[in-house]
């Protein structure tokens, strides 16, 4: 990590485990932030999607900013994710996360409003006028409901505490475009695509697998960035049943959860309502797909005993989520 990279370059969207009746696991964060970090994460997303950010409450999201410093120590970067679709609101949580000792912060584009880019750019120019912290832009308009646009991210980069986005919308043609037109860093956000992202100029990845497997992930990027192509497609084709096994069936957070619970390095597979553990058809692709996997340095599937019984279902918190 340098001044011109805050970041880092193997980040992991970190899920937040729970206990079985669904209040957040601390000892067992602990525990999963220290995990990935030995196993080669330079960089830690908490409270993003995949940390199931829409059933956090803010008080649970600012603790899991101060547990992630704690622990990190020093040895991989703090970056909050998930925000608001109510600026105002996502102004306040990143302020006290910029308190509470973040690294940098990740703006997701509003959902569910469905702005106009206008709208979409004056939130993210808010956002980032409110804080001093290095911010990733997060384009998912598959779970958002609109994209960010060329022309808007072109003004957006203009901002000078925006420096990076991360992409899931897989369209390589853009990323090539706005890299070659801006200063932005870009990370890939759709773990399926790693590899070539970081072929046509990407930073790095915030990637769910690397839940799992985050060793995998620094072998692609370091082979990249000595330019060793031959050594970052074998990690590639090696992570692929992984990837498919936690991307595909089921939302990333669920089957990631079932994995590690299976590997016995999280306490419980629990998901806080509206998301469920897998059905037993799900379970069983999963299963189906983990016993493709072979040679994964840093995890031993000799070892996984899946728990459908302990993931079935979703959890009712004591106390509801803020997400107005």
């Amino acid at each position: 990590m340098t001044s011109d990279n805050p970041f880092g370059q193997v980040l992991v969207a970190l899920v937040t485990p729970f206990t079985a009746d669904g209040e957040v696991d601390w000892p067992g964060v602990e525990k999963h932030i220290d995990d990935v970090i030995n196993d080669g994460a330079d960089g830690i997303v908490v409270t993003g999607t995949t940390g199931e950010t829409s059933t956090l409450t803010d008080p649970e999201k600012i603790r899991l900013v101060e547990v992630g410093k704690e622990v990190a120590g020093g040895r991989a970067k703090i970056i909050t994710g998930g925000g608001s679709n109510e600026t105002a609101h996502a102004i306040e949580l990143y302020k006290h996360s910029e308190q509470a000792g973040a690294d940098g912060i990740m703006i997701v584009t509003p959902y569910y409003n469905k702005p106009t880019q206008a709208g979409i750019l004056t939130h993210f120019r808010m956002v980032a006028d409110a804080t001093d912290l290095p911010v990733i832009l997060y384009d998912i308009p598959g779970r958002t409901g609109v994209p960010i646009k060329y022309e808007t991210i072109l003004r957006a980069s203009k901002h000078p505490n925006i420096v990076a986005m991360k992409d899931a919308k897989g369209d390589f043609s853009e990323v090539s475009r706005v890299l070659n037109q801006t200063d932005l860093m870009y990370f890939c956000g759709d773990d399926a695509n790693v590899l070539p992202e970081l072929a046509i100029g990407a930073t790095g990845l915030i990637g769910v697998t690397a839940n799992i497997a985050a060793r995998p992930y620094r072998t692609i990027v370091d082979a990249v960035n000595r330019g060793d192509l031959a050594a970052a497609t074998e990690a590639h084709r090696k992570l692929e049943p992984l990837v498919r096994a936690v991307m595909t069936h089921v939302p990333g957070t669920v089957a990631t959860k079932y994995i590690l619970h299976g590997l016995g390095r999280i306490g419980s597979p629990r998901v806080r309502l509206p998301l469920v553990g897998p059905e037993e058809w799900e379970a069983a692709q999963i299963e189906d797909e983990i016993d493709l996997v072979r040679d994964i340095p840093g995890v031993d599937f000799h070892n996984f005993r899946p728990d459908r019984n302990a993931a079935a279902g979703g959890a009712l918190p004591k106390v509801a989520g803020t997400t107005r």
